[in-house]
């Protein structure tokens, strides 16, 4: 039960925090294109780390993660007028480079279907040759 509960807040904190991130955090340094993947929130329900993925350069990552960072006792204060919790928890913001990653497999898996499918043609073309 204890496993439905956090699963269940942390869903909600995502989608609290998100949207204060979204409406009340005025940071030239936060980008538009931030979403936040997902909470992690702790056993004892103090300490919370919040999944960012932010796309852009690294610098525009590192600059949004340096900003949330700084303003994570404001986004803690705005977030827990919406979240009725006897303490809320302290925040930690790290990037979530999952979409990355995955972003990149796509690419390799790209590049080999076109090897693959190029050997593919270099082989029947041989084969076309051998049979004349």
């Amino acid at each position: 039960m204890a496993v439905k509960r956090t699963d269940r807040l942390n869903s909600l904190l995502k989608e609290v925090i998100s949207e204060v991130i979204k409406k009340d955090v005025r940071n030239p340094h936060v980008t538009d294109l931030i979403t936040v993947t997902r909470v992690q929130i702790s056993k004892d329900l103090h300490y919370a780390k919040v999944y960012i993925s932010v796309i852009g350069s690294q610098q525009a990552k590192d600059e949004t993660l340096q900003a949330l960072t700084s303003a994570a006792g404001f986004i803690a204060v705005n977030s827990s007028k919406k979240v009725v919790m006897r303490y809320f928890p302290e925040l930690t913001f790290k990037l979530d480079d999952s979409v990355d990653k995955h972003m990149r497999i796509e690419e390799l898996l790209d590049k080999i279907g076109k090897e693959r499918n190029l050997r593919t043609h270099e082989n029947e073309s041989d084969n076309e040759i051998d049979h004349q």
